[in-house]
């Protein structure tokens, strides 16, 4: 019997990492993992909305060695989420050509979103290598590294004081937006929260949540870029 259990917990491990249903399910775990750091992210980033000093001690709880260390946890899940969305993508792509991602049933694959997941994805991707070098190099890098970090207030209002790049940050919160939109409900129905009941609350969840993430993003750095072109004080 117990040679059965062990073989059956193999046999459903195998398939988590081989099988096509295994592979979404990682992919939506990995999912709603992303989506708890960025409701993390955001909190930090509003209390800018309140005060320079409120983000700062913000910033300087981010530095806590307990939270430091799930700086590489979290990166290894980007790094899964990200990696299972291109396998998933090539085998679709595979089997029925360039289709819709990740949605089990047609009659869903409606939004443009939904039928564009893997584009969004990559100019997500892009917009995250761009925030990993405007913010992450230039304070937590500084801070493993030994060297003096820039201030949190200083580093927003410095990056999102040029009008180019404060607009390539709004385009990416749109993307951010679409992706999370699709995202969130996608990764409940995977899991298995796909009745007729549960889906359309799941959906206006999904809108509900993802868009009050989004709108402090872009109100933190709406408010950065009005402060450093002296609009506001």
């Amino acid at each position: 019997m117990r040679h059965k259990v062990l073989n059956r917990k193999g046999f459903i491990m195998s398939n988590i990492f081989t099988e096509s249903i295994g592979r979404k399910l990682v992919m939506s775990i990995s999912g709603l993992f992303l989506i708890l750091f960025l409701t993390v992210h955001a909190s930090i980033n509003s209390l800018y909305l309140f005060s320079r000093e409120a983000f700062q001690a913000g910033c300087d709880f981010m530095k806590l060695p307990i939270i430091s260390a799930i700086v590489p946890i979290l990166a290894f899940g980007f790094l899964v989420h990200i990696v299972y969305a291109f396998i998933l993508y090539v085998q679709d792509y595979k089997a029925r050509g360039p289709v819709r991602y990740a949605v089990a049933n047609k009659s869903q694959s409606d939004g443009w979103a939904s039928r564009n997941m893997i584009i969004l994805g990559l100019l997500i991707l892009i917009g995250i290598g761009l925030h990993l070098y405007d913010f992450w190099a230039k304070m937590q890098l500084q801070e493993f590294m030994g060297n003096e970090s820039a201030k949190g207030p200083e580093s927003l209002e410095f990056t999102f004081g040029n009008l180019r790049i404060y607009i390539m940050y709004l385009l990416w919160f749109v993307c951010l937006w679409l992706h999370l939109n699709h995202g969130f409900w996608s990764a409940f129905q995977t899991i298995g929260w796909n009745n007729n009941k549960w889906l359309p609350r799941l959906r206006a969840i999904g809108i509900i949540y993802s868009s009050l993430l989004v709108l402090i993003f872009i109100a933190v750095a709406t408010k950065a870029f009005l402060y450093s072109n002296w609009v506001i004080c």
